[in-house]
C-alpha cells in the first residue's frame, strides 16, 4: 500500500511538473473565473424581491456571504494553497479520505456540472430567439446550440488564459449596464423603499433557495489551481477580490430596482430587471442589459467547463488507484485466479 502512495505522489509530481508551463492565469483573470462560476450577474435575483421583499433581499446578499460564502472561500483558499494542484475537492478528499471517496466526489461533481453547463447554450438562444425567431426550435436552434458548444469548447482547449480573459470581457460587459442603470437612478431614489417588509408574507423556500443558488460554488476554483500563476499568494487575492465582486454585483442593482421603481413583488421574477432598464434609460438600457444577459451565459459555460475538465485529471488518478489497489488485492486474486 505503500508503494501505491507512494507512486500516486509520484503520478501528482509529474503531473504538477508537466503544468507548470501552462500557469499563465494571472489574478484579474482569475477573478472573474470565480465571478462566473459562483455567479455570472446578478440575473436571477429577482425572485429574491419577489418571495421576500426589498429589505429581507438586500440583507439576505449581504448577511449570507457572512456566514456561507466567506467561510466556503477561506476553506477553499486554505486547501487550495495547501494542494496547489489541478483537480481541486477531488484531491483533498482523496488524500483525507482515500481514493474511493475521492472517486465519488469526483464523478458526482463532474455530472452535476456537466448537467448544469447544457443549459447555458439554450439559455442563450432564449435571450436571442425573440429577435431571431428561426432559432426558437427546429433544425436552426439544434445547430446553432452544437456551434456553440462545439466553439466554446475548442476555446477551452487553446488554454485557460484565452478563456480567462475573455471571461475578464464578458464580466466587464455584463456589469457595465447596472452601473450606468444605477447612475440614471440616482434622481429616482427613495431611500425608504428599501426598507418596505412584511414578514408575514415572505416564501421562505423560494428565497432562501435564490440566495443559496447565487452565493454557492466557492470551491469550483481549486479544480484549476495548477494553472494558476504563484497560487500560493494568486488563489486567496483572487477569492477575496471576487467575493466583494460577487455581493456588490448583487446589492447594487437591489438597492438601484427597488429604490428607483414603486415596489410591486408580483413583477419581481426573471427578466425584471431589463424592465426597470427600459423604465430608467429607455429601450437602449434594455436592449443592452438583456444583450448581458445572454453573454453572461456563455461567461459560465466556460468558466464551468474549464472547472469540469481539469476535476478530470485528478478523477482519473483516483479511477486509476483504483484500479491498482484492486490488482494487488487478495481478493482480486480470490476471485480472478480460479476463472484463468
Amino acid at each position: 500500500m505503500g508503494d501505491l502512495g507512494g507512486q500516486q505522489d509520484s503520478d501528482t509530481n509529474e503531473e504538477s511538473q508537466k503544468s507548470k508551463k501552462f500557469q499563465k492565469v494571472s489574478i484579474i483573470p482569475l477573478i472573474f473565473l470565480i465571478f462566473y462560476e459562483v455567479s455570472g450577474g446578478p440575473f436571477g435575483i429577482e425572485d429574491s424581491v419577489h418571495a421576500a421583499g426589498p429589505l429581507l433581499a438586500i440583507l439576505g446578499f449581504i448577511i449570507l456571504p457572512l456566514i456561507w460564502s466567506i467561510p466556503e472561500a477561506l476553506i477553499t483558499a486554505e486547501l487550495g494553497t495547501m494542494f496547489p494542484e489541478n483537480g481541486g475537492y477531488v484531491l483533498w478528499v482523496s488524500s483525507s479520505l482515500g481514493p474511493f471517496w475521492g472517486f465519488q466526489q469526483g464523478w458526482m461533481k463532474w455530472l452535476s456540472g456537466v448537467i448544469d453547463n447544457a443549459l447555458y447554450p439554450v439559455l442563450f438562444l432564449d435571450y436571442l430567439k425573440s429577435g431571431i425567431p428561426a432559432l426558437g426550435g427546429g433544425l436552426m436552434r439544434t445547430l446553432a446550440v452544437l456551434i456553440l458548444t462545439v466553439g466554446l469548447t475548442y476555446m477551452n482547449y487553446r488554454g485557460l488564459a484565452i478563456v480567462g480573459w475573455v471571461a475578464v470581457f464578458l464580466g466587464v460587459f455584463s456589469i457595465l449596464p447596472f452601473i450606468v442603470m444605477g447612475f440614471i437612478a440616482i434622481p429616482r431614489l427613495d431611500v425608504s423603499r428599501w426598507f418596505i417588509a412584511d414578514f408575514n408574507n415572505v416564501d421562505w423556500g423560494l428565497y432562501l433557495n435564490t440566495l443559496f443558488w447565487n452565493l454557492n460554488y466557492w470551491d469550483s476554483i481549486s479544480t484549476l489551481a495548477g494553472e494558476v500563476h504563484n497560487p500560493k499568494k494568486t488563489l486567496p487575492k483572487a477569492l477575496f477580490y471576487a467575493l466583494i465582486l460577487v455581493v456588490l454585483v448583487y446589492v447594487y442593482p437591489l438597492l438601484t430596482g427597488t429604490g428607483a421603481i414603486p415596489l410591486e413583488r408580483e413583477l419581481w421574477t426573471d427578466g425584471y430587471f431589463s424592465e426597470i432598464a427600459k423604465i430608467l434609460g429607455g429601450v437602449w438600457l434594455r436592449l443592452w442589459l438583456q444583450g448581458a444577459s445572454a453573454l453572461s451565459n456563455m461567461g459560465m459555460f466556460v468558466a464551468e467547463m474549464s472547472s469540469d475538465s481539469y476535476q478530470l485529471l485528478e478523477w482519473h488518478n483516483a479511477v486509476s488507484l483504483i484500479f491498482r489497489i484492486s490488482l494487488n488485492s487478495k481478493s482480486f486474486y480470490a476471485f480472478f485466479m480460479p476463472l484463468s
